[in-house]
């Protein structure tokens, strides 16, 4: 509780320091480089323009000066490449080890050069802590290139995003750090998309569920990323804490202020001492600065690169719950352009196990602006509309059950069971575990929604068939499903008793003109005969 007051008190001292000029400021005021930094930037800016992904250094993490060799490995496979780093690690281990042990004189070429890298009275016992800490970094200069050519694809989006919630244009290079700007990207500890939201962040600013995560949508995660840099610099009140906050969290930034009683970014990663502060963390900022300058000039380390123009689309809104294919061929898009466009919709809406939500925000091609997105929806027959989602269906695990067996104990697929539960493997599964089941093939669908709009043609009706509206053109009375010739699709959900009532008709007259005998038994899709209707369905369409 101490800790937290004394946070608190230390935050609102900075803030009044700085002033309102803070909001949002921009240039080397926001982004200072303290001379603790100068080092890691350099080091970046090499990781991020002169190795490739075929390339790593090996290097002392506390010292990014100290870069003992670039280790290639032409091979694909990363067991080699792991093999291959060992050996060196191993081999400068010794060196350093030897040159800890007081030996400087006699000594080879190689070793004479690993001892001119430390600054000049190193300690012995440096040097030995330096041998147990030898870091090997992966380089990047292919995947920064590939990100700059990808970046024109959203950067006019990301600067009006930033801009609008009062973060700093040059945040618009924070993807270079975190994804290469690669919307595909998963991290091996569940981050994903463009800015690498992990879960439990994502779910404060996002939808992420079975049927949308929005982390994987550049667009919607542009903003959740937006409002978290702003939350992080209205608690921190320094952009490079807000920023180091992105990766370490803002609680633990709250807690280096707290200890070391500064705000100074330098300070701090030279001085923090947390376990979870670790080499990442202590990183993320100076990377962010490396990256910044590089964005800035790229020509400058690459030469010239041609930039993608911006993606420009339209978004219309999804009226009803229907199936991805049924969307596809309304809009008349090909549906792997329309998943390519809208990659928050998970892989169970493509693989037909879930709907595509009511009121999601479908993105389209700009080509496509020469259609009317709207009427094209309003014309998908009420046969492929949903008045809600497909139901989850769930299996808690017993003893001695694999996933294998659970898959054919109900006629799914074992790698669409993987799939929706987000398993790594299908080995691993414990006693207790909740699984979701993906709908088997037979599973009735939920109830068929009310058309949203006039109807044009529907599966089933005769042709030249009609849907006629009802009264002023509402179809909430259900009455829009009455075809011409006076029928009744049966949605899922009615008895006869509901469409009687409905439609002003006696029970007995329903039931005498199906030819029925018990008026509980009808099912979804089946067409009913309404006694009168073709008469007013008729009027209300007659020109």
């Amino acid at each position: 509780m101490f800790e937290k007051r004394l946070c608190s008190l230390l935050l609102v001292f900075v803030a009044a320091a700085v002033g309102s000029a803070a909001f949002a400021q921009s240039g080397d005021d926001a982004f200072p480089r303290p001379k603790q930094l100068e080092s890691a930037i350099h080091f970046w800016t090499r990781v991020y323009t002169e190795i490739d992904t075929h390339a790593g250094f090996l290097h002392d993490p506390e010292n990014l000066d100290v870069v003992y060799a670039t280790i290639r490995s032409d091979g694909d496979s990363p067991s080699v490449r792991r093999r291959e780093v060992e050996r060196a690690e191993q081999h400068y281990r010794q060196i350093l080890l030897k040159l800890a042990g007081g030996h400087r004189e006699d000594l080879s070429s190689e070793e004479q050069s690993v001892l001119s890298l430390w600054p000049k009275g190193t300690s012995n016992a440096e040097l030995k802590r330096a041998a147990g800490r030898i870091r090997f970094q992966l380089g990047q200069a292919d995947r920064f290139r590939a990100g700059l050519v990808r970046s024109g694809t959203w950067r006019p989006y990301i600067e009006k995003v930033l801009e609008a919630n009062g973060v700093p244009g040059e945040l618009a290079a924070l993807p270079h750090v975190e994804s290469s700007f690669d919307p595909t990207a998963y991290s091996k500890v569940g981050a994903a998309g463009l800015w690498q939201f992990t879960r439990s962040t994502g779910v404060r600013y996002m939808r992420i569920d079975r049927v949308v995560d929005e982390r994987r949508d550049p667009f919607l995660s542009t903003s959740a990323a937006a409002r978290l840099l702003r939350d992080n610099y209205d608690v921190l009140q320094s952009w490079p804490l807000a920023i180091t906050a992105y990766n370490h969290g803002q609680a633990g930034m709250r807690r280096a202020v707290a200890i070391l009683h500064t705000t100074d970014i330098g300070v701090i990663v030279e001085k923090y001492d947390s376990r979870t502060f670790g080499f990442a963390s202590r990183n993320f900022y100076a990377a962010f600065l490396a990256a910044l300058d590089i964005d800035a000039h790229p020509e400058k380390y690459f030469g010239d690169i041609h930039i993608r123009a911006p993606l420009e689309t339209l978004v219309t809104s999804v009226p009803d719950y229907m199936k991805a294919d049924t969307l596809a061929h309304a809009l008349k898009i090909d549906v792997g352009r329309l998943r390519e466009l809208n990659p928050a919709l998970t892989d169970a809406v493509w693989a037909g196990e879930k709907f595509v939500p009511k009121d999601f925000p479908i993105r389209l091609p700009r080509e496509a602006s020469d259609i009317d997105p709207g009427a094209l929806l309003a014309a998908v027959p009420a046969s492929e509309r949903y008045a809600s989602q497909t139901p989850d269906v769930q299996h808690r695990v017993r003893r001695g059950e694999t996933l294998s067996q659970i898959a054919a104990q109900y006629r799914v697929s074992l790698a669409s069971l993987i799939r929706v539960n987000g398993l790594r493997s299908g080995n691993f599964i414990r006693e207790g575990q909740v699984l979701a089941l993906p709908i088997p093939g037979g599973t009735a669908p939920p109830a068929l929604a009310a058309a949203s709009g006039p109807v044009l043609a529907d599966a089933g009706l005769d042709d030249g068939a009609s849907i006629a509206d009802a009264d002023d053109g509402g179809a909430s009375d259900g009455r829009a499903a009455v075809t011409a010739d006076g029928r009744y699709i049966v949605r899922r959900g009615d008895s006869l008793d509901s469409i009687a009532r409905t439609f002003g008709i006696g029970i007995d007259d329903l039931l005498a003109a199906n030819d029925l005998r018990n008026k509980n038994l009808i099912i979804a899709g089946q067409t009913l005969r309404l006694p009168g209707a073709a008469e007013a369905a008729g009027g209300a369409g007659a020109a």
